[in-house]
């Protein structure tokens, strides 16, 4: 398909990551500042909570303010251990209460949101329904969470299938531009149950993140979130810092620069 019939100029593909979704929130800031705001969005696990509010019309900084005064305790339950250790039913109502009962096809933004259907085994993405249960069902890391169920089907954290979904912009957006939060370090140890789980599931993904470079318009991949835990929610200041910094430092110059016509590529020869 060509740029031109393309619907959107700039889709921002927001990566999971946990705590790590702070710096969403800074490379996003970055960006607007160069210019470039997203005309869709399609996020996973914690780009689609970061993407949620961008979407709604709340500033990077106003998300920041809200989310960091949480700490993992503040959006998760736990519970018996039948489909999962913890749930995320308080992330569930915290996003009612800051965004209502808000259906995701009535967003100042598009936003298209990845879950796994477990049952059936399949990528999802969700262009429609309640915004507060397909982020809560996206973000749910398989056994650490339990599974949301959302119209007679049970779902799981997006980044059983990618965890930067980039496909459902693909053939929509003339620029994409993948923020991903998932850098693999060697960890130093081995940690809790939750913190177990949680980095089985960022190893089983992780491959499928070395693709996105290849096929977007522009990655943004800071290298030192990798040694941030993805559940401390108490650094949330440093995460955005680092995704602010990164992209500040980043020349986007030449991606911000409208295509040349064909006679500009004419006499530029000359």
């Amino acid at each position: 398909m060509s740029d031109k019939k393309k619907a959107y100029q700039y889709g921002f593909v927001l990566g999971g990551g946990g705590a790590r979704g702070f710096a969403h929130l800074g490379a996003i800031k970055a960006l607007q500042e160069k210019g470039i705001t997203p005309d869709i969005i399609s996020g996973v696990s914690a780009g689609a909570i970061a993407g949620a509010f961008i979407a709604a019309g709340k500033t990077p900084e106003e998300t920041l303010d809200l989310m960091k005064k949480l700490n993992i305790r503040d959006i998760t339950n736990f519970q018996m251990p039948t489909t999962g250790i913890l749930n995320l039913d308080k992330l569930g109502s915290l996003i009612r209460t800051h965004l209502g009962e808000t259906d995701l096809r009535d967003l100042p933004t598009p936003l298209i949101i990845a879950a796994t259907d477990i049952l059936n085994g399949s990528p999802v993405y969700f262009r429609e329904g309640n915004l507060a249960s397909i982020v809560q069902a996206s973000a749910s890391i398989p056994v650490l969470f339990s599974p949301v169920k959302i119209n007679d089907l049970y779902y799981v954290d997006g980044g059983v299938f990618s965890n930067i979904p980039l496909e459902p912009l693909r053939n929509e957006c003339r620029k994409t531009i993948v923020i991903n939060i998932s850098p693999m370090a060697r960890s130093k140890e081995l940690g809790n149950i939750a913190s177990i789980a949680a980095r089985t599931f960022q190893l089983s993904v992780n491959a499928s993140n070395r693709f996105a470079e290849h096929e977007c318009d522009l990655y943004i991949d800071p290298p030192s979130l990798a040694s941030y835990p993805i559940f401390d929610t108490q650094r949330a200041d440093e995460l955005f810092q680092i995704g602010y910094n990164h992209v500040m430092n980043m020349d986007l110059g030449a991606f911000t620069e409208p295509p040349r016509t064909w006679f500009q590529k004419l006499i530029s020869r000359f």
